[in-house]
């Protein structure tokens, strides 16, 4: 097997955060639940509720995106594959993911739907309430992807997110057998409840499979995912087929579960919870980097943790200070 020429290859929704405060009473007038991700399914909608929001600050998304971006930020070398149309929004993400020294080399789709973009209502308390729709990121097809991309890369990095649509869930499965044939790592992150309740059994069945090598969440993913009541109980139902299981426990911080090995690390002291949107992203950043790089678990638990820390105590899901700086030593 040949050395690998990038650290990570990503899947995932290629969309534009749209991040604007929003006082408690707002998110429950509109119906939405507070802390949740839910997804708007025409344009039509988005574009009223884009309508309600105060001032917002655009900033390129996606959670694998946001991933990718994380590392790159830590030095690593990554691609990217996702879709989005011809369209201004869709010409920022491109400029932005490049910017950040990232590979993107999929086609912008002609004609509708737009490119996707998530609306972000940021809580006085940080909690964030998501609203995306997800339009060209829908369409991503299994010709769009780059086997010699996918095959150079030491992992393979899928978000559930985009499992819904039935085309890039395609793509995805096509790309697993591509990095396996390859000799490659798969890393997926199960993202959201509401994903895992549409798509339980076939997580299970790539799980059971033994296509994942790392498999990320947080406490309450992966109980919803096992069906059970404790995280004890759900990594244990799930360790003995993931070679690596990773679980953010919030506050509380986090642990890795490998065979028989066990390692935790506490969350990392911040000043202020400003947007928790992309912790989860940013840690699986920093620990991802720490993998390709050959540290231990728990160095790269404590890389995941400074990152994840770093992204919760401003607005966006992308670093805006030197990663590199902050997890020197680690």
């Amino acid at each position: 097997m040949t050395e690998p020429r990038y650290d990570v290859v990503a899947i995932g929704n290629a969309i534009v955060d749209i991040l604007s405060p929003a006082a408690d009473d707002f998110i429950a007038d509109n119906g939405m639940t507070k802390g949740a991700m839910a997804l708007v399914f025409s344009p039509e909608e988005a574009d009223a509720l884009y309508a309600k929001m105060g001032p917002g600050q655009e900033v390129s998304g996606g959670s694998a995106a946001n991933t990718i971006a994380g590392m790159a930020a830590l030095g690593s070398s990554c691609a990217f594959i996702g879709q989005v149309a011809d369209d201004q929004l869709g010409e920022v993400f491109a400029h932005d993911i490049r910017a950040a020294g990232i590979r993107f080399d999929t086609p912008a789709r002609a004609g509708a739907p737009t490119t996707g973009r998530c609306l972000i209502f940021v809580t006085p308390d940080g909690q964030r309430t998501m609203n995306t729709f997800l339009g060209a990121s829908h369409y991503l097809p299994s010709d769009q992807l780059d086997a010699t991309l996918i095959a150079e890369a030491r992992y393979l990095y899928l978000e559930g997110y985009l499992w819904d649509p039935e085309e890039p869930r395609a793509a995805m499965r096509a790309a697993i057998d591509i990095a396996r044939d390859a000799g490659r790592k798969v890393a997926f992150t199960l993202s959201a409840e509401f994903v895992i309740d549409r798509h339980r059994a076939a997580f299970l069945e790539l799980i059971d499979a033994g296509l994942i090598d790392v498999l990320f969440a947080n406490e309450a993913e992966i109980m919803f995912l096992t069906e059970t009541s404790s995280v004890d109980a759900a990594v244990a139902a799930v360790s003995g087929k993931v070679p690596l299981v990773v679980v953010t426990l919030a506050e509380q911080g986090a642990m890795a579960v490998a065979g028989d090995q066990r390692v935790t690390v506490p969350a990392q002291p911040i000043d202020k919870v400003v947007d928790t949107t992309g912790a989860g992203d940013l840690f699986a950043a920093g620990f991802l980097h720490g993998q390709a790089r050959g540290k231990s678990l728990e160095a790269s638990l404590t890389l995941g943790a400074i990152c994840a820390a770093e992204v919760i105590q401003h607005f966006g899901a992308r670093p805006i200070v030197d990663l590199k700086a902050i997890t020197a030593g680690v």
